[in-house]
């Protein structure tokens, strides 16, 4: 391949949109999805410009769209959400709690091998999103602190990814990657046809097993110990006070016709300060839980408070009421039906930067909010105004009933266990078979990837594991737009001859380093790029620029490029990954949890990356 030997406007604005696009991703002045179709729009206009050449045709403008990649990433989410649907998790739940009693060691080894393996073939963000309850049912099984177990199961679930093409956004955009490349490996071989399913296994078999094999050996010595465990049904009370440092107690208040707030609606009761949050009311035989702000206490009624012990006092004495406080026995006994739960606010959630009182919880759900814990502070005062970050961890009491229906809003995360039913249990062979169905065709077939995972994930629907309106839930249309917009951009900075330039420019600058050096380096600069972007922003970016430079040095280019794509996957070091950002609120991690274990896991894994790249390919 010859190198572009000027550098042309149409390169100039390659390079620019990409630098562009760098710092509405590092800046987050929009929501990444929004910052990738504005980069693509971008691309597009680039052609109205007088004297300058469009980067991309109108088809190869909005390619992304009907990409392999794109339709891949959706039915593997579908897949995904099928064996949910069917309790794969809690007949994993259950396993692990019947292996694993019996040293910290083996739990955590254990838990670590099984998230990376499911991890390998479903986004590892959806992993650990269903595998959360399982790690609390084990950790208050066990008595283990949850931040023993949290990290060491994030990470592995990122490195999990790496055991196929199909684990994580990265590896399932290269290959249309390398489709618009089309260039051969060498003069004697005909092009790269692609990577296969398990072409990557090799490598992603030794960072697991490394990962594994780190927190088994070394994990107590190096997590935390926050004394977290996250909520069960048991005391109420108890809970607030040992976890989350919140000194609470149940009150009990018949509300007379004389009482002062007789009459008044929930929400006029609890703005007052210093007032308790009304967690039910019975009237007659019937109760409500969580009961909307707008309905109204009448006499006759029977309230349960939540709130200090003092204020509690101090609100009955003031209001008239006939008040007592619940001995642990009674609080035991109403934890059957309702009780405390966790749900932390994911990456991607609609939520964020809005006030917890615009979600309306009671309304919609029949939560009341207890609290908000925020990196090592929890909230309590004006809950309502508080505006949401990604990862904060929501203190909710409902009931399990209500719990279940939020736990399928793709907005919230629900991380405690708590007593459910499965949705569809008779359909777990069914799921199973379609999703054997779906690899069988991968892995003996010439079909591509999206076609056989489309016929997994319809499989799901037709043998009733899910159903259509189902399936369009489960679909992270955020992820959607990300990948396909951004799949243009590699694009127009390939057939623009950017890559190529700048490929040129960092051999002139190489002083004769070898390809190995080269290729550590583009590691290297993957695993910076990762921490501050998307994997896949990363990969789009830096996968064009590493073909060039493996052409220009006689090297394999699907080695330079399968390390691209892999190191972006290196993203332990601070919390900025989708995994990372929701294990944080749940376990009390601090940034400094993350720098320490993340550093030294960070190096482990550029540490194995290159030989053993360099060993399959």
């Amino acid at each position: 391949m010859d190198a572009p030997s000027l550098f042309t406007i149409e390169m100039a604005a390659a390079l620019a949109i990409v630098g562009f696009a760098i710092y509405l991703f590092v800046s987050e002045l929009f929501r990444i999805d929004v910052s990738a179709v504005l980069i693509m729009l971008l691309i597009g206009a680039v052609g109205f410009f007088p004297g300058i050449s469009p980067l991309l045709n109108s088809e190869q403008l909005f390619s992304g769209f009907s990409s392999n990649a794109v339709l891949s990433i959706i039915a593997i989410m579908v897949i995904g959400s099928g064996l949910e649907k069917t309790g794969l998790m809690t007949q994993a739940a259950i396993i692990l709690l019947n292996l694993g009693r019996q040293t910290e060691r083996r739990i955590v080894a254990r838990l670590t091998l099984t998230i990376g393996i499911i991890s390998a073939f479903m986004q590892n963000i959806g992993a650990i999103a269903l595998f959360l309850p399982v790690v609390s049912r084990i950790a208050n099984h066990s008595g283990i602190p949850l931040s023993r177990l949290l990290i060491p199961v994030g990470f592995c679930a990122i490195l999990g990814g790496t055991l196929t093409m199909v684990g994580c956004s990265s590896l399932i955009v290269l290959n249309d990657l390398f489709d618009h490349a089309q260039f051969p490996i060498s003069g004697n071989q005909p092009n790269f046809q692609g990577f296969n399913l398990f072409d990557v296994t090799p490598i992603g078999l030794v960072l697991l097993a490394s990962g594994v094999l780190f927190f088994t050996l070394f994990g107590k010595i190096l997590l935390p110990d926050t004394g977290m465990h996250l909520a069960k049904s048991s005391n109420t009370v108890e809970y607030l006070t040992a976890t989350y440092g919140l000194h609470s107690a149940l009150y009990e208040a018949e509300i007379s016709i004389d009482s002062g707030i007789a009459g008044k609606t929930i929400r006029q009761i609890e703005d007052a300060d210093h007032a308790p949050q009304i967690l039910s009311f019975r009237i007659g035989k019937q109760i409500q839980v969580s009961p909307n702000r707008d309905d109204i206490v009448w006499p006759d009624s029977i309230l349960l408070l939540l709130g200090a012990p003092d204020n509690l006092k101090q609100f009955a004495e003031r209001n008239k009421l006939n008040a007592r406080e619940l001995p642990p026995n009674e609080v035991k006994l109403k934890s059957d039906l309702s009780g405390l739960s966790e749900v932390v606010i994911p990456p991607g959630s609609q939520w964020i930067g809005h006030s917890a009182g615009e979600i309306r919880l009671r309304k919609h759900y029949n939560a009341s909010l207890i609290g908000i814990y925020r990196g090592s502070e929890t909230l309590r005062d004006n809950l309502r105004a508080v505006r949401l970050n990604s990862g904060d961890t929501l203190l909710l009491y409902s009931r399990w009933t209500d719990l279940a229906k939020l736990s399928k809003n793709r907005d919230f995360v629900v991380a405690s266990d708590f007593p459910k039913n499965i949705v569809r249990p008779e359909k777990l062979p069914y799921s199973v078979v379609c999703f054997l169905f779906a690899m069988a065709l991968v892995l003996f077939t010439d079909v591509k990837l999206a076609y056989a995972l489309m016929a997994g994930a319809l499989g799901m629907v037709i043998s009733g594991v899910i159903t259509m309106d189902e399936a369009y839930q489960s679909v992270s249309w955020k992820t959607v737009f990300l990948l396909a917009s951004l799949i243009p951009l590699g694009l127009a900075v390939k057939q623009s001859g950017a890559a190529d330039w700048l490929a040129i420019q960092i051999l002139s600058h190489s002083d004769g380093l070898s390809a190995w050096v080269i290729q550590s380096l583009l590691a290297l600069l993957a695993t910076g790029f990762t921490l501050i972007m998307s994997n896949v922003g990363a990969t789009v970016l830096l996968v064009p620029i590493g073909i060039s430079l493996a052409v220009q040095l006689g090297a394999n280019p699907a080695l330079f490029a399968i390390t691209i794509a892999l190191a972006t996957s290196n993203s332990f070091l601070i919390p900025t990954h989708q995994v990372n950002a929701l294990i944080m609120g749940p376990a009390g991690y601090k940034v400094s949890d993350f720098t320490r274990v993340g550093g030294i896991m960070t190096a482990l894994y550029l540490v194995i990356l290159i030989p053993v790249t360099n060993w399959v390919f």
